[in-house]
């Protein structure tokens, strides 16, 4: 049995927009649903999400017939939680709050198998089928894609040296929590704002490294595609569902 391909790396590498959606939802039913939706990637949150190791299976699991690379972003930047998402059959993760060049080598290695990583190795977890995938511990780290988040101000301004990390495929910028270090909490679209994230994106193109962001605003995605922007999250499942539902109950209870 072979090893998955990930789609999503390779994209990303030869610079082939993808446009995701994030998913905080928590429900295999609508991870099924999205996942056949058209986008290139779905990221399942354990952030800001009530996803443990257990759901993550599930939506995985729900996800593999449609056409969107699963990512997983983890909790925090920890081995431990790492290996157990990647045993998952996780081949993209997202880590979060990464500050330092040491911190983005520190996920690199918690995701990569030695002498590259310090992963622990197990031989019949989910991410081999179980064990079937022939070589897969020797094969595991050509598939693994690092996305390292970039959050706050002092992560910006180091952020060519975090990019250049051996083994990070991405940087992410996280417009919510970069705005409240700015002083802007709650204001993405603050002119200074906007300015930092430009500011990335170029930086992090001169340096080679695709870049990603969230929006679920129509105009600021285009604006972040134009300036650069590699993968980009048009929106989440929490928003289409809320922003639905309220349409739906304002238009039948003013008639």
């Amino acid at each position: 049995m072979d090893l998955n391909r990930n789609a999503f790396k390779h994209a990303i590498a030869a610079g082939t927009r993808q446009i995701g959606l994030w998913s905080s939802l928590s429900s295999n039913t609508a991870a099924e649903i999205i996942s056949d939706s058209g986008f290139d990637w779905i990221l399942f949150d354990m952030e800001h999400a009530p996803n443990d190791i257990a759901e993550i299976v599930a939506l995985q699991q729900a996800a593999q017939a449609g056409s969107a690379t699963p990512i997983v972003r983890p909790a925090w930047n920890d081995a431990v939680l790492i290996k157990r998402v990647l045993d998952t059959g996780a081949q993209s993760i997202l880590v979060p709050f990464v500050q330092t060049p040491e911190e983005a080598r520190q996920a690199v290695a918690a995701a990569k198998y030695p002498p590259e990583g310090i992963r622990g190795a197990a031989g019949s977890a989910r991410a081999s089928r179980y064990g079937r995938v022939a070589g897969y511990l020797n094969k595991a780290n050509a598939e693994i894609c690092v996305l390292v988040q970039i959050e706050t101000g002092e992560a910006l301004a180091q952020i060519d040296e975090i990019a250049t990390v051996e083994g990070v495929d991405g940087v992410f910028i996280g417009p919510n929590d970069l705005s409240a270090s700015m002083g802007h909490l709650g204001n993405m679209g603050h002119p200074e704002v906007q300015a930092a994230i430009e500011h990335a994106v170029t930086r992090l193109k001169a340096v080679g490294k695709p870049a990603g962001i969230l929006t679920s605003n129509h105009d600021e995605a285009r604006r972040y595609i134009d300036w650069g922007y590699c993968f980009v999250a048009v929106g989440s499942d929490v928003g289409l569902l809320t922003k639905g539902a309220d349409a739906l109950a304002k238009t039948f209870k003013t008639l």
